[in-house]
């Protein structure tokens, strides 16, 4: 059997890492915290030799401040971190929202509140991702569940941070972070790799956040003749504060519209043998893995079951579930918390959702969710 070419072991984090460098990230700004210290360690090495910048913070609050500072300037940018460095970052993404500022903030889940458990798995902070600024703002989260797919959702979500202005948050786990798969290195070139639009008009004209018919403006890139201001207060198109009732309205309504109007291009899942189930596993993350393997071996003993898989947690699928409880009974929700996606399946299909959870650290096994199967009154 002949081997396949750019075959390479390599576990979530380094696929994180490389998968930054080819969707163009130069600057990196982190503080090592475990489970996601490898991403900073091999961006340390390999930036360098990118002629990028790599520089180790004093705390977590100074990495997200790095990293926007970054970005003004016209650099895609990243930061990596787990919980506790990622409620430190929460008031500087909230300014990233508020200055529409694209950058990308990994988020390596593990156990919680608090210090939790450092070197154990969770995915606790999947509403703190949300909502974890204060105030309404845009945010866009991607969780993939295996290497090859962390690999390729840190590609999109630099995408997703350059087109919508927006920052973009990677939830991985320590399991997807930690786990050695081999992958086949995708080629660059099969890659559609975007960058944000940059303005057409001179300085003297240029409104930085103008009210475009697309509801994203065009950016100008600090250093390069334009000069504006940039502040997490509510702002009017020129940038400068406002309390102007009418200004703050179109500011807030735009901000979150620009994500809302792009919802279909946006929101990904996969649906599995869904046809003709009764029942509906909805997973994301390294959960998912285990979902797959459970609804096989559920189906091998006669039960209907189908696999629907999150890649994009927010914005949420709510329409996409609505329209499958129309055919499947049953929701089976199995999630390392106590329940934070249930709800909002629960919200999308109306109905009650069967829970498998899991906050001691360990990770949902298979068997886990077939006998919630098993248990289902069909």
């Amino acid at each position: 059997m002949t081997n396949k070419p750019n075959a390479k072991l390599m576990t979530g984090n380094e696929a994180c890492a490389e998968a930054a460098l080819v969707a163009g990230m130069r600057f990196f700004a982190g503080y090592p915290i475990t489970p996601s210290t490898e991403i900073a360690e091999l961006l340390s090495r390999r930036l360098p030799q990118l002629d990028g910048t790599f520089i180790q913070m004093e705390d977590e609050i100074a990495s997200m401040a790095a990293i926007i500072g970054a970005s003004l300037a016209g650099v895609k940018s990243m930061t990596a971190t787990s919980g506790p460095g990622f409620s430190l970052m929460q008031e500087n993404i909230g300014y990233a929202a508020m200055a529409e500022v694209p950058c990308v903030i990994v988020n390596v889940q593990r156990g919680g509140p608090s210090t939790g458990l450092p070197t154990l798995p969770s995915q606790g902070d999947v509403m703190q991702a949300r909502w974890g600024t204060h105030g309404d703002h845009p945010v866009i989260v991607v969780a993939p569940s295996t290497v090859r797919e962390t690999y390729d959702w840190t590609i999109k979500a630099f995408n997703f941070a350059e087109k919508y202005r927006v920052p973009v948050i990677l939830l991985l786990d320590e399991i997807v972070a930690h786990i050695s798969e081999k992958i086949v290195y995708p080629k660059d070139e099969e890659f559609e790799l975007v960058s944000r639009k940059i303005t057409e008009k001179d300085p003297a004209s240029y409104l930085p956040y103008e009210n475009t018919d697309s509801d994203i403006p065009p950016f100008a890139e600090f250093g390069v003749g334009y000069r504006y201001h940039v502040t997490g207060l509510s702002h009017d198109e020129t940038g400068f504060p406002t309390n102007n009732p009418e200004k703050v309205d179109k500011l807030n309504r735009r901000l979150n519209r620009k994500i809302e109007r792009y919802r279909s291009e946006i929101i990904h899942y996969e649906e599995s043998f869904l046809d003709e189930a009764d029942i509906c596993v909805v997973a994301y993350g390294s959960a998912a893995r285990s979902a797959y393997r459970a609804a096989s071996d559920a189906r091998k003993l006669g039960y209907k079951v189908g696999i629907f898989h999150i890649f994009v947690l927010w914005p949420f699928p709510y329409e996409a579930l609505s329209q499958i409880a129309r055919r499947v009974k049953f929701f089976i929700a199995p999630e390392m918390n106590l329940g934070q996606i249930a709800h909002e399946i629960s919200c999308a299909i109306k109905r009650e959702v069967i829970k498998v959870n899991r906050v001691d650290g360990g990770l949902i096994t298979p068997n886990e969710i077939l006998e919630k199967i098993k248990n289902v009154q069909l």
